[in-house]
């Protein structure tokens, strides 16, 4: 059972503007709650010493695996033009692969490509679905896939891309139709010809899901997320999720998965609810066959920083008591 905490060495995902003062690019976040906001950082944004802290509670707490959000955090041999400043060097990536995996721990590679959250590509996310941007994204990818070793899996992001994600982004990219299913074909493939298996974010299906049950692959694995503390579909029938999009459906696409017989890595967070994780778990495994639930994992979408280390650990620490509650 695959127990994995996402972790990010890249925060450029948006091109929207940040709020003053923020908007100095080298502003010193002092409080996780500051960096909730968006905006590019020219800088990697990163406390080595939250890192190990985080890896090793991971452990503590029966973790097994960590995606790493690897953006523009990495000075790739292929593309070093879209590292930020004292981004890693593939060396340096390599050698805290190799910590990670002495820990116990499973390391596996994040470059999100949907368009909601691919700032961190630079001028590239503005050429989506050129040629120049197909030769970018496979260099990356491979070369990812080199330095990780060959990792049983791959997370691509493609969340979020639609009108209301970017509706207050200062450079808006929208994949729609057999264009979005072409570039994700693409992706996948370029990972799947270096004997990797694909993951992703699975909201796509919750305003196409017709769609997305004709297209999609098997072979992806699929992580449907919903971070709230309820988990009666019938009392959220009238609750309000994100953006109009109604909770229930984030939950019912679990069930729907199942049905379609995708291989599942539920996703559970404490961006709402200090439960969140513990119910994920205790639901997800009552309505998902044991040969399809491959593990879970959780997400606090908070940055590698010294004053997010409390929410981060609270967040493992819910984790940990939903692996012991098995």
């Amino acid at each position: 059972m695959i127990w994995a905490n996402l972790l990010h060495l890249s925060v450029n995902m948006w091109k929207d503007t940040t709020p003053l003062p923020y908007r100095d690019p080298y502003y010193k976040f002092t409080t996780c709650e500051e960096t909730k906001l968006r905006g590019y950082r020219p800088a990697l944004l990163f406390d080595e010493e939250a890192w190990n802290t985080l890896l090793k509670r991971m452990v503590a707490a029966g973790l097994n695996m960590v995606l790493i959000d690897l953006g523009d955090g990495v000075v790739y041999d292929s593309h070093p033009e879209i590292a930020v400043k004292n981004a890693w060097t593939p060396e340096k990536l390599r050698n805290e692969l190799a910590k990670i995996r002495k820990l116990g721990l499973e390391p596996i590679p994040k470059l999100n490509f949907s368009t909601a959250h691919d700032t961190w590509l630079g001028e590239y996310s503005r050429m989506v679905s050129t040629k120049k941007y197909y030769e970018v994204c496979r260099n990356l990818i491979h070369e990812v896939i080199d330095i990780f070793d060959t990792p049983r899996f791959f997370h691509l992001g493609m969340d979020e891309e639609d009108a209301n994600n970017q509706r207050n982004l200062d450079f808006v990219v929208l994949r729609q139709n057999d264009l979005w299913w072409g570039d994700f074909y693409y992706l996948i493939g370029e990972v799947e010809k270096k004997n990797v298996r694909p993951w992703i974010w699975s909201d796509y299906a919750w305003h196409h899901e017709e769609l997305f049950f004709k297209k999609m692959p098997k072979s992806v694995v699929q992580s449907n997320w919903y971070y709230g503390s309820t988990f009666d579909l019938d009392k959220l029938r009238e609750t309000s999720g994100y953006f109009g999009t109604p909770a229930r459906t984030y939950l019912e696409l679990y069930h729907k998965l199942e049905a379609h017989g995708y291989d599942q890595i539920p996703t559970g967070s404490n961006w709402e609810s200090d439960a969140n994780m513990e119910g994920t778990v205790d639901y997800c495994k009552k309505i998902i066959d044991p040969s399809r639930l491959l593990g879970f994992i959780m997400t606090t979408w908070r940055m590698t920083l010294t004053p997010c280390l409390e929410i981060h650990q609270q967040a493992l620490d819910q984790t940990g008591r939903a692996i012991s509650s098995l």
